[in-house]
């Protein structure tokens, strides 16, 4: 079978691997799509601080099950999966009390270890996830960044009711905005500095859209939730001027959510911060409720995931995948990988 490896910053090659058997406790996936996410573009460019090379790509996925292993209930052969990409340790606290997405050792496939990008790939059955088998190929391989957004958005605890900003109009902050109304959120506001996203943001269900460069945040967030302002915040950006603003904006007393990564060290007002008693918290990718949940909004028809689909491409043209994200930044929102073509 093919295996992709990025063997250097800019550089893809195809290897002819053996096909790997499904050991005990284990399925065999034929892979089928593959999602191309922000943190791949890093590894792409030499950007990604805990990533070495050689490294098989992959972690955004949908596949079929081709084989079981040796003592693997509750799947069968044909079922359309994916695959939570962490891979921990089961001992430590975090994984000892339900977090394990914090797990002290964690590794994600395509980053520390190795992805999925092949066209088999072995895995330990718990980390599969059964897709319904009406939910398209493409769709489940966009359930890893929604369960990233279901995650954020249960970081604020209930959402029901409450009014959400969501500073970022990216793949996830339209994730985030669609999982919180689909969660029972009140009005959502989604801001960014892109016309084009924010003309998808509001087609994927967001109330108001904001373009920061050519409005004062603080005026548009004022004007749209009134004086009480938004409960909540979701930083889906993650630089100094988003979180100043949230920061700077925020309702005494009330919670910001960092989701995105940010790149550098911030730069940000603390004292502000403290004299207004604001939460801030984070979020940290996701676990199987997420998962669950992420599919169960997508069943319902309250996130809809094809809306953000930009384009696909054939595996052997993976780099070329990359070529085109980076050509085309504003415009694009998620590009998957089609394995078997």
């Amino acid at each position: 079978m093919l295996q992709q490896v990025m063997t250097e910053p800019g550089k893809i090659e195809f290897r002819e691997i053996p096909v790997p058997e499904a050991g005990p406790g284990q399925v065999l996936v034929r892979i089928m799509e593959i999602g191309v996410c922000g943190s791949d573009i890093h590894v792409y460019h030499g950007e990604h601080p805990f990533t070495s090379y050689p490294v098989t790509q992959g972690h955004e996925v949908s596949g079929v099950i081709e084989k079981l292993g040796k003592g693997v209930e509750g799947l069968k052969v044909g079922q359309k999966v994916t695959i939570q990409p962490q891979v921990v340790c089961g001992e430590c606290w975090p994984c000892r009390n339900g977090k394990y997405n914090l797990c002290e050792s964690l590794k994600v496939m395509g980053f520390q270890t190795t992805g999925v990008a092949s066209e088999y790939f072995a895995v330990d059955a718990e980390k599969v996830t059964p897709l319904p088998e009406e939910m398209s190929l493409e769709e489940g391989a966009m359930i890893e960044p929604l369960a990233v957004a279901v995650h954020a958005v249960r970081r604020a605890g209930d959402v029901r009711g409450r009014d959400i900003c969501v500073l970022g109009a990216g793949p996830i902050g339209i994730l985030v905005a669609q999982a919180a109304k689909g969660m029972g959120a009140g009005r959502v506001m989604v801001t960014d500095v892109s016309n084009l996203r924010l003309e998808k943001a509001k087609e994927c269900g967001a109330d108001a859209v904001v373009n920061t460069r050519e409005r004062d945040f603080g005026e548009a967030f004022a004007e749209f939730f009134g004086p009480d302002k938004a409960d909540v915040i979701y930083d889906c950006a993650g630089n100094d001027v988003t979180m100043g603003q949230a920061i700077k904006y925020a309702r005494k007393g009330s919670t910001i959510i960092l989701v995105a990564v940010f790149a550098k060290i911030a730069n940000i007002d603390l004292a502000v911060l403290n004299d207004h008693e604001l939460d801030l918290n984070t979020s940290m990718m996701y676990r199987s409720e997420d998962y669950e949940k992420a599919i169960e909004l997508v069943q319902e028809g309250k996130v809809r995931l094809m809306p953000l689909l930009s384009k696909r491409f054939p595996f052997k043209e993976y780099l070329e995948a990359y070529k085109y994200i980076d050509g085309n930044r504003e415009s694009t929102m998620k590009v998957l990988i089609d394995v078997q073509r």
